[in-house]
């Protein structure tokens, strides 16, 4: 049997643990919304180099308005909304956990593949979803009678303020969401809240994209010669749209000279380069073409293991202390999402 479609996603996945690590610490130099425009600007030029040398245009060729309009949908909402939720994520709760909330990925794609693309959404694909709340559900919450169990044990959460190149240190605050009981949300809500947009965003944004490169497909013809970039294109489009977005953002909360004093910082550039070529170049692009060869939920499935895979460099770069119930609420989630695969 052919897995290439699967192992597509597996090399997404550490693609995408080695992006969120450059992209945490770019973050904390020159916050997420710098971050996420210029990491953008480095993904257009790196795409469209390439997409210069195998079809002679930077800009997608063939692409018709029906593909443009699902891919700029799929770029606001995975790009804009997504990422800009999940990269200030990074910094309220670390990337580790915003990963482990991604896991809500596949779930939502899954949905989104049903009501959009008449995808199946079986039985299991239900019981995936309750493993994976289960898995997150037993990494995020504590108990505590006072919450004095309820300490990030990440350390001191890195807070964007008003001005990004001096970001506030935060704190490690006593005041936690009580969920029910005894059991209380060990971080701060705000951060999970974030990290749940950006599963959303991923989720329907995937699906949003693998709408759009059927339409591609069928503007180009089944023999154009163009076919086989057709991820890369798709994902050029998704960029396009996103830089729009995020300078419209920039200049209407007035936060243009934050962002040029973004520019000026070496480390965070640097940081933000790295993370560019393995988020929105290599990863989001084999993403696209993951899709074209397996189900979305298969592919969403592997490339969700990152909060498994994202463990290792925490506990041997960072000295990280983790616990034994975190990992296992990785492991369940990400075995939540398997059943996707499995059922």
């Amino acid at each position: 049997m052919n897995y290439f479609g699967e192992l597509i996603s597996l090399t997404v996945a550490l693609s995408w643990t080695m992006s969120a690590l450059f992209f945490e610490y770019a973050g904390k130099k020159i916050g997420s919304l710098s971050v996420n425009l210029i990491r953008l600007l480095f993904a257009f030029v790196m795409l469209g180099g390439m997409l210069y040398i195998f079809t002679g245009s930077m800009l997608p060729v063939g692409a018709d308005g029906d593909t443009w309009m699902w891919m700029s949908l799929s770029g606001l909402v995975g790009f804009v909304f997504g990422d800009l939720c999940l990269f200030y994520s990074y910094l309220v709760i670390t990337a580790r956990f915003s990963q482990l909330l991604m896991t809500l990925a596949p779930p939502f794609a899954a949905l989104f593949g049903w009501m959009l693309l008449g995808e199946r959404l079986s039985a299991g694909g239900f019981l995936g979803m309750a493993v994976t709340l289960t898995g997150i559900a037993i990494s995020v919450l504590k108990r505590g009678s006072n919450g004095e169990q309820a300490v990030i044990k990440e350390g001191v959460a890195q807070i964007e303020s008003e001005s990004v190149q001096k970001q506030s240190a935060g704190e490690k605050s006593g005041k936690h969401t009580r969920i029910v009981g005894n059991l209380h949300l060990h971080l701060p809500l705000k951060g999970v809240l974030l990290g749940v947009g950006g599963a959303l965003g991923q989720g329907l944004g995937i699906v949003l994209s693998k709408q759009g490169m059927i339409s591609y497909h069928e503007a180009i013809g089944a023999d154009s010669p163009i076919g086989s970039f057709v991820p890369f294109a798709a994902t050029q489009m998704r960029i396009i749209t996103g830089v729009v977005g995020f300078v419209l953002i920039i200049l209407l909360s007035g936060r243009l000279e934050v962002f040029k004093g973004a520019l000026k910082n070496r480390k965070g550039m640097i940081a933000t380069f790295f993370g560019s070529i393995f988020g929105p170049f290599v990863g989001v692009s084999l993403s696209l073409m993951a899709v074209q060869y397996t189900n979305t939920a298969i592919a969403s499935t592997i490339m969700a293991t990152t909060p498994i895979i994202i463990i290792v460099p925490y506990i041997l770069l960072y000295k990280k202390r983790i616990s034994a119930i975190e990992i296992l609420g990785a492991i369940l989630s990400v075995a939540g999402v398997s059943l996707f695969f499995l059922l």
